[in-house]
């Protein structure tokens, strides 16, 4: 069957159809650009914004992220998950509870009786996390004490202090600045409609569950901080405090970034409009109704249901569809969006990593439309490398964009040979510690996939054997697991990880007689699902770092392991008919695939992201990958990825 399904014509028709469909979803311009969905957490939080704000009601839109809402909670658990098919979550329940409540869900139908059970099985609203329960001290649902305090003061902090913004990852700076003003002021709850969750409270103190990886030691020192912050708090200069204020407006006001929000993130641009309107700001005001206007951006509205994004995705959309366009030899359209990427180089504006690098010129790309403060380095690093795979068509029009993102990549290269995401040794780990940090993701440490893309990127620009690629290349070799895979930070997870690694390696020369390749791709054949694809369950980020869990195959994880393993030299293993022959028995009549499983990642154990390119163009990617190895009978070494 195999043999049938693998054969080169009938791999030629499938790549045909998954261009063309994909060719169809490209914009007038050029690029591409996919919904990016969340868990419930977003739309609920949404729709509390709108009411918090004493908007007016918009039944017709209420009425369809209700009907969203209730279509994704669970007849298994009763509440919502943070992921498809997922467990039970407090907090995602909490919320999407609360916001139901204020569409105007009766307390007593069948589906709020079984959810708030649901949540009061699992302590209540008083065991849901930090954020979640500022958000219900807002509405006066909640009570102000159980919520850690961060003292704005905190912006005015030196470098050199163990505890400030600066060490922090950029969506934590991005989202807790305006936090900062919001929980200093408390302002009077904001509730027109008198709706409250008292039925959620249990009554009894709970500690709400921690899915940070937290130290005893720190976790004690942090704690007793926080009461010391709590009884002095009335206590700070009244001058002192107003000076933090007006920084943390500053901060806000300076990385607005449009019409595109402060760090391109929903929660810092709700927390944003949020802080404009506790300090007095006008729904006119030209900051307020900016960042307002980001969040209706962020709406996909459809017929019957609709839901709000977390943020958008077409940088990152668009280089990768052009690799795959490229790798299927749709080169026009791969150009097209070359010429779309160009501009949206970030060349003038210094952005928060530069206080950790200050003399490196910027030259990154961002994920969303426009986030010039916070480039990162794997969208750079994917984008760059798709400019030098078209150089040989469309000549030198690239080579500055090239060298700038090149120059911008290895000036973020942290001490310990890895690359994070957004800054540059980002790696003080004992603020996971703090009270305010219970999601375990202030930090932005360099990981194994954004290394392995910027080790891809150089070792594709000739790099092999410099001081900086053998830095880097011990990282990957102390990254690796015992199992042979590799972690994944920002793709769920060990598969998409070990995938973006052993592209590395064979683009940097390795072999598959190389212990680390031959062990990775050992661990990959060894995972494989008994029908033929590959797939793995977000709850392998779990605390106890158990490692890989498996789960039903998925289009884009498969295409994941598929394109390592050729990347390894795989091309002709049995291992790898069986995915192509997956992937093709699953290819639907519009020539794409279907997805609903959660592949990408946010925050681990906190924030899953289901990306609706994904099973759109990495399998096809991978099976022209394919089709190109069988024609060639050769090794694919010249890209790298």
């Amino acid at each position: 069957m195999h043999g049938t399904l693998t054969s080169l014509p009938a791999i030629d028709q499938a790549v045909d159809r998954a261009a063309a469909a994909l060719a169809a979803a490209q914009q007038d311009d050029g690029h591409w650009v996919f919904e990016l969905e969340a868990d419930a957490t977003i739309p609920a939080e949404y729709i509390l914004l709108r009411h918090y704000l004493g908007e007016p009601v918009d039944a017709g839109l209420e009425a369809k992220i209700g009907r969203y809402l209730r279509r994704l909670q669970s007849a298994e658990h009763q509440g919502w998950s943070l992921f498809h098919a997922g467990a039970f979550d407090v907090s995602a329940s909490v919320k999407a509870y609360y916001a139901l409540k204020m569409i105007g869900d009766p307390a007593d139908a069948p589906h709020m009786a079984a959810a708030r059970g649901a949540i009061l099985a699992a302590g209540g609203a008083a065991a849901a996390n930090v954020f979640t329960r500022i958000q219900l001290a807002l509405f006066g649902a909640g009570p102000w004490e159980t919520v850690p305090t961060m003292p704005p003061e905190l912006i005015l902090a030196p470098r050199w202090f163990p505890i400030t913004l600066a060490r922090m990852s950029y969506w934590a700076r991005t989202v807790v600045v305006p936090l900062l003003v919001l929980a200093a002021l408390k302002p009077k709850a904001r509730n027109a409609r008198g709706i409250l969750v008292d039925e959620l409270y249990t009554g009894d103190m709970v500690e709400p569950a921690s899915k940070a990886d937290t130290t005893p030691l720190w976790t004690l020192g942090f704690t007793a901080l926080d009461r010391a912050l709590k009884r002095g708090d009335r206590l700070w200069p009244r001058r002192l405090r107003q000076r933090a204020i007006d920084a943390c407006v500053a901060f806000v006001v300076e990385r607005l970034n449009g019409v595109d929000g402060l760090g391109a993130i929903y929660p810092a641009m709700a927390n944003s409009v949020m802080m404009f309107d506790c300090l007095g700001y006008p729904a006119d005001h030209p900051h307020r109704a900016m960042a307002r206007e980001s969040l209706e951006r962020l709406l996909v509205v459809g017929e019957d249901e609709a839901y709000c994004q977390p943020c958008v995705s077409p940088v990152w959309d668009t280089a990768l569809a052009a690799h795959a366009m490229m790798e299927a030899g749709e080169t026009d359209r791969a150009d097209a969006a070359l010429d779309w990427l160009r501009p949206r180089q970030v060349l003038d504006v210094k952005g928060d990593w530069a206080d950790v690098r200050p003399d490196v010129r910027p030259g990154g790309w961002a994920f969303q439309y426009a986030n010039d403060h916070y480039p990162d380095l794997d969208d750079t690093a994917v984008v760059v490398m798709a400019m030098d795979r078209g150089r040989g068509r469309i000549g030198p029009a690239n080579d500055v964009a090239i060298e700038r993102g090149v120059e911008w990549t290895v000036g973020l290269q942290s001490r310990n040979g890895g690359w994070g995401a957004f800054d540059a040794d980002n790696t003080h780990d004992y603020l996971n510690n703090l009270p305010f940090a219970d999601h375990g993701a202030l930090l932005d440490p360099p990981t194994a996939d954004v290394t392995a893309r910027c080790v891809s990127m150089l070792a594709q620009m000739g790099e092999r054997d410099s001081p900086r690629m053998k830095a880097a290349l011990g990282y990957l070799a102390r990254e690796q697991m015992t199992d042979g895979s590799w972690f994944g930070r920002w793709g769920v997870n060990y598969i998409y990880g070990t995938w973006s690694v052993l592209c590395a390696l064979n683009a940097a020369g390795m072999t598959d007689a190389d212990p680390m390749v031959a062990n990775a791709a050992a661990w990959l054949k060894a995972i494989q699902n008994p029908d033929g694809g590959w797939g793995e369950d977000c709850e392998s980020y779990a605390l106890d770092y158990a490692g890989y869990r498996p789960a039903p195959s998925t289009a884009s994880q498969t295409a994941w392991a598929l394109l390592a393993l050729m990347a390894a030299g795989g091309v002709d293993d049995e291992a790898v008919a069986r995915g192509i022959g997956w992937l093709q028995a699953h290819q639907a009549a519009d020539g794409l695939w279907g997805q609903e499983h959660y592949t990408g990642g946010g925050f681990p154990r906190v924030f899953y992201l289901r990306y609706h390119g994904y099973p759109k163009y990495f399998p096809l990617w991978a099976m022209a990958r394919y089709r190109n190895l069988k024609r060639a009978n050769g090794r694919v070494v010249e890209y790298g990825m």
